[in-house]
């Protein structure tokens, strides 16, 4: 998959695409429903994506609370995995922001990225303000000969898949939810940082990850399936994991601490995947080292009996 990041700079080759556009935030179910339009719009044309980064609310409410899902990276390589061959991650700044709907679709659609066919979802949105909308999108396609699909939103069950709906599951500590929305597991990617190395002294070792600028599941223990992107341990495990602020220690920022059963070796720098499969509990304070390393042995054995059950 090829990466292109400037819609004013575009190689005669990444031109031309079958492209869904939108932000793609967890590429979940809805997400994969628009990715597949765009592949069978056009079978000829390079499968694409266009998409915006820093995201739009981030730009727009700095300040806010976390809120994304996942990071770039990590959203690339899902992208890759469902056959993406061309993303048009645009920087996303105040010329951009300050483009009308009209303009978006001259400069950036048909001008910059020549794109073939477009896919949006029903609630599309896009220039400045939010003005213009997926049925303005087929009038600009009609005038600047770029065809428009406009995809349906998917339900699952009684609600709308969404990121919204996937951060509440997550929120819920209910990964199983937000997995059956999103059409995989929830993951935290990034590199292996260090920590206070208080898990090797427990017997259990941990590979800490932050969380920051992602939206926080619910705090507490998970039975996690993890992924060692690379490094001399590149593989797939299993394990348990604690998502929060150590409360027993009195640390207060959030990170992600796991350990990967059945194994040995040296981790910092790595990055890795771990996903989220089951809630098992809060995150608690015990009275003492004795009976904090006893509750993570009866955590350790009820991840590795579900895990045994995927």
């Amino acid at each position: 998959m090829k990466i292109i990041r400037d819609y004013q700079f575009v190689a005669p080759e990444d031109r031309g695409a079958s492209a869904a556009i939108g932000n793609f935030d967890g590429v979940h179910l809805g997400h994969q429903s628009v990715i597949d339009l765009a592949r069978k719009a056009d079978p000829d044309a390079p499968l694409g994506i266009v998409t915006f980064e820093p995201h739009p609310r981030s730009y727009f409410a700095p300040d806010a609370p976390a809120f994304r899902l996942m990071g770039p990276e990590a959203r690339a390589s899902r992208l890759e995995k469902l056959g993406v061959e061309r993303l048009y991650e645009l920087n996303f700044n105040a010329g951009l922001a300050a483009l009308s709907p009209e303009a978006f679709a001259q400069r950036v659609i048909a001008e910059g990225f020549g794109l073939r066919h477009v896919i949006v979802g029903a609630d599309f949105c896009f220039g400045k303000g939010r003005a213009g909308t997926a049925a303005h999108l087929q009038g600009f396609g009609q005038q600047m000969g770029f065809g428009v699909t406009v995809a349906p939103l998917i339900a699952h069950t009684d609600k709308t898949v969404s990121s919204t709906a996937i951060r509440q599951a997550l929120s819920d500590g209910d990964p199983r939810l937000a997995a059956d929305m999103l059409g995989h597991w929830h993951r935290i990617e990034g590199p292996v940082i260090s920590g206070e190395q208080r898990g090797r002294e427990l017997g259990y070792p941990t590979a800490n990850m932050s969380i920051e600028g992602l939206h926080p599941p619910a705090f507490g223990v998970y039975a996690v399936l993890v992924d060692v992107l690379e490094g001399p341990h590149k593989g797939s495990y299993h394990g348990v994991a604690s998502l929060g602020v150590r409360p027993m220690f009195g640390e207060n920022r959030p990170n992600l601490e796991t350990f990967l059963f059945d194994f040995k070796g040296d981790l910092y720098g790595t990055a890795l995947s771990v996903g989220l499969v089951e809630h098992l509990r809060p995150e608690e304070t015990f009275d003492g080292l004795e009976a904090l390393i006893t509750q993570m042995d009866a955590d350790s054995d009820q991840a590795r009996k579900i895990l045994a059950t995927l």
